[in-house]
């Protein structure tokens, strides 16, 4: 199906610059010196198809379609917003809104307009309060956080982008930006971030009942895990136009389709002598998965978690007849019936995705350790940190 419809695009790229070439050639009639330009556009054009077809967006869940709980109301606190929206978060107190089938929206919001416009694609979309501090309002500065499925790469060229669209009523303003961080931020107020933007809308952010698109291109020149979206300018420093009537006194924004890819030249990362590609494997051996990132008390893989586990996955397709037991491990934090189940349920966690990524569920078990197997003192973070892990033990190869 995939590839019928990759065929069908490329086919009508072809067709589409036969078409236009002709219209050049009946147009100017400049003979060999139109022909020879059209070559390198023609070329050019392809190779930017090509590319556009096969980058890979590492922003998980871009469209807001993927759920991790059942909205049960519309959200008052950051809390609401993470619970329910998988991956993303809130990195403050303040609650962004999600928008979906399930979602009710309360009438009085609904009078002030929210909610009577649909997604960009799919079914959901989120929106944020961008502007309105010094107007009073409650939750002025509302922000979306997610790691990525790879981290920025410094001095890597990146394409970026995210659809928008104001609230019908509210005000437009610019400074809707993205700030990359290497850990997550938690701020336990609501207030605004005082967080340096690397990507930030200049212009006000116009649009009369239609989706608009912000896209730029950005070279990195740090490394960094995680993506934060929203205004991190005050609103003195902040340009707004108020709209025409009925004017709220704050900016509210629909977001939807958030996009991050690499562009040429790929940079590729230095592969560390521990890796898991460079390990020699043999029955009996058990060792450690690298970066496997669960959310406090959580059981739910976060996506940067993806980048080891497709390296195992990658070598138990290059030998067949590998078995293995995944091992998960907790420090002793809490009790021990509960970090049983906290270490089996993480476990699991792991099987299920190398299963859903075609690994027969026979050449796979699982069991959960508790804090039974340390590896480090637990009286320190550092120590609680490493015994924290998810390991695979190799039964056959």
């Amino acid at each position: 199906m995939q590839n019928n419809q990759r065929k069908l695009k490329k086919e009508q790229v072809f067709e589409f610059f036969r078409i236009h070439e002709n219209a050049h050639k009946r147009r100017f009639n400049r003979g060999m010196t139109r022909k020879i330009f059209m070559v390198p556009f023609f070329v050019c054009c392809l190779v930017a198809w090509s590319l556009a077809q096969n980058s890979a967006n590492i922003v998980p869940n871009p469209g807001f379609e993927e759920y991790s709980g059942v909205p049960l109301g519309w959200f008052y606190s950051g809390e609401d917003f993470t619970r329910v929206m998988k991956f993303w978060s809130s990195p403050t107190a303040a609650s962004p809104d999600i928008y979906g089938p399930k979602v009710y929206i309360p009438k009085h919001w609904r009078q002030k307009g929210f909610g009577t416009v649909g997604p960009k694609s799919g079914q959901s979309m989120i929106g944020i309060t961008t502007f309105g501090c010094e107007e009073g309002k409650p939750h002025c500065r509302e922000y979306v956080q997610i790691q990525l499925t790879e981290p920025i790469v410094a001095g890597q060229r990146y394409a970026v982008s995210y659809w928008y669209q104001p609230l019908q009523r509210s005000v437009r303003n610019n400074h809707l930006g993205i700030c990359f961080t290497q850990e997550p931020i938690s701020d336990a107020t609501d207030s605004l971030l005082n967080h340096t933007t690397d990507i930030d809308a200049s212009e006000i952010l116009q649009s009369e009942e239609e989706w608009k698109q912000f896209s730029t291109e950005w070279t990195s020149d740090f490394e960094a895990q995680y993506l934060v979206l929203g205004n991190f300018k005050s609103d003195e420093e902040t340009k707004m136009v108020i709209p025409p009537s009925q004017a709220l006194g704050f900016g509210y924004y629909y977001i939807d389709d958030v996009l991050i890819h690499k562009l040429p030249p790929i940079i590729e990362v230095p592969v560390a002598d521990d890796d898991l590609t460079k390990i020699k494997l043999e029955a009996g051996k058990t060792i450690t998965l690298k970066n496997i990132y669960f959310d406090f008390d959580r059981t739910e893989l976060l996506p940067l978690s993806y980048i080891e586990l497709n390296k195992l996955i990658g070598l138990m397709q290059k030998h067949p007849q590998m078995e293995i037991e995944i091992k998960g491990h907790t420090d002793n934090s809490g009790s021990k019936e509960y970090n049983l189940d906290l270490s089996f349920a993480r476990a699991k966690a792991v099987t299920n995705y190398l299963i859903q990524q075609g690994i027969s569920s026979e050449r796979i078990s699982k069991r959960g350790y508790g804090d039974s197997v340390p590896i480090a003192s637990n009286k320190s973070a550092e120590g609680r940190q490493k015994n924290r892990r998810v390991e695979f033990y190799i039964k056959t190869i």
